[in-house]
């Protein structure tokens, strides 16, 4: 699926050292840009295909993720939000923090990373 463009003066990853930092990704559509419609397991599904997306471009996939902060308009939607990222994610996960902000443009969750490159971590 296509990644949508930076909103403004930022890469969406950017290499330091062995690690790969990922932007904060929201549910945008890879081709208008807009916030998808849907609830927050859509939209967290969407944020995770973004990262997976942007990791694939870096030769690496969700398993080398090491850390993770999500970002929530509701906390109210953190079960909903962490059942989608559960079966995305496996163990050992990734640590994360998980905070509740104002989001930009109508966006229910945006999800942040950073991944390991080489050498690979211990799984």
């Amino acid at each position: 699926m296509t990644i949508p463009a930076p909103y403004g003066p930022y890469s969406h990853s950017r290499i330091a050292g062995d690690f790969v930092l990922l932007a904060g990704q929201t549910a945008r559509d890879g081709v208008s840009g807009k916030i998808i419609d849907g609830d927050i397991t859509a939209q967290t599904a969407r944020c995770i295909e973004i990262v997976r997306d942007i990791l694939l471009e870096h030769e690496l996939t969700l398993r080398d993720v090491v850390r993770s902060t999500v970002y929530l308009a509701r906390m109210e939607d953190f079960d909903a939000m962490n059942a989608v990222y559960a079966e995305a994610f496996e163990d050992p996960y990734p640590v994360r923090s998980t905070v509740e902000v104002r989001m930009p443009y109508g966006a229910l969750v945006g999800i942040e990373t950073t991944a390991l490159r080489t050498p690979r971590w211990t799984r």
